[in-house]
């Protein structure tokens, strides 16, 4: 069975704590919990007794300063992705993620997503009242698709070749823009079978999820492509590695490079933008909107 909804993706996102408006793109603000992610999660804690501790207090202190520049969803993460990183146990993972979604839920009228790819985390997130699931893995973990049924939380499936600590090890594709596009269909089908709405469902293509650099801008060049399947897609592309090899700065010299290719995403058809630089990105949707509406 295969669902498609409008071109370019429904222009209303159901998740469970309410409806996003999606017919102008939404910027996500990325709010790392960890000491390990490649750009700016340990800024948000430190290491106590052999064990890296979330100040909740600057925790919150950004994700008001997101919200104020005009995120409309914030991504709490507990567990890195990046290439090489370790998978963080269930209760360590639990610690770090709760705490911070109960807080942002209680003080912030946001629409709080979880990046997560564990079920016991994603049930937990669920009864505290969070909004989305953003999972790197696409539910592929045993018991994860049924746990997101049960809730109702919008899910965003990303496309990930491998493991994080292996994804990297030389990906090869024969047609990577085919290939990652059939795999966001299938999980997509899978999800609407297993009980998810369709208009809960988001997809991203992966940028830097066992891609190489060549891989990234394909998939970038032909956003187009992921816009047609009919779901709304998010692009995550904030201070990667592409933009990297693209300008031979590092991670904290990304911005301006970034910010390229986020306009670039757009034009291709990218609802949502999942940024760790919510002014600069929502300044950046703005431009694009203008353009748009001046057609």
């Amino acid at each position: 069975m295969t669902t498609y909804l409008t071109p370019g993706g429904a222009e209303t996102l159901h998740t469970a704590q309410g409806s996003l408006d999606l017919s102008r793109p939404v910027c996500m603000g990325v709010l790392n919990l960890t000491p390990d992610s490649f750009y700016d999660g340990a800024s948000l804690g430190a290491a106590r007794g052999g064990k890296f501790t979330i100040n909740l207090d600057k925790a919150l202190s950004r994700a008001e300063s997101m919200l104020a520049e005009g995120a409309r969803l914030i991504d709490v993460g507990g567990e890195s992705t990046r290439p090489g990183a370790r998978e963080v146990p269930l209760q360590e993972e639990l610690d770090r993620v709760l705490p911070m979604v109960e807080a942002l839920l209680e003080r912030l009228d946001v629409i709080v997503s979880v990046d997560t790819s564990t079920p016991e985390v994603m049930q937990a997130a669920a009864a505290a009242g969070a909004g989305m699931i953003n999972d790197v893995r696409a539910l592929r973990r045993p018991g994860a698709i049924e746990a997101a049924a049960g809730t109702d939380m919008a899910v965003c499936l990303m496309h990930m070749r491998g493991e994080p600590d292996t994804m990297q090890e030389e990906p090869e594709y024969e047609d990577v823009v085919a290939e990652v596009a059939a795999f966001l269909r299938r999980r997509a089908d899978a999800a609407i079978e297993t009980g998810i709405d369709p208009q809960r469902i988001v997809i991203d293509p992966g940028f830097g999820f066992g891609k190489n650099t060549r891989h990234n801008f394909t998939l970038l060049r032909e956003m187009r492509q992921f816009a047609g399947i009919g779901y709304p897609v998010l692009a995550g592309l904030s201070r990667k590695s592409m933009i990297g090899a693209a300008t031979g700065r590092a991670p904290e010299q990304r911005l301006p490079g970034s910010i390229a290719a986020v306009m670039h995403a757009l034009h291709g058809g990218a609802r949502i933008v999942r940024s760790h630089d919510v002014a600069a990105t929502v300044d950046a949707i703005g431009v694009h909107s203008m353009l748009q509406e001046d057609r």
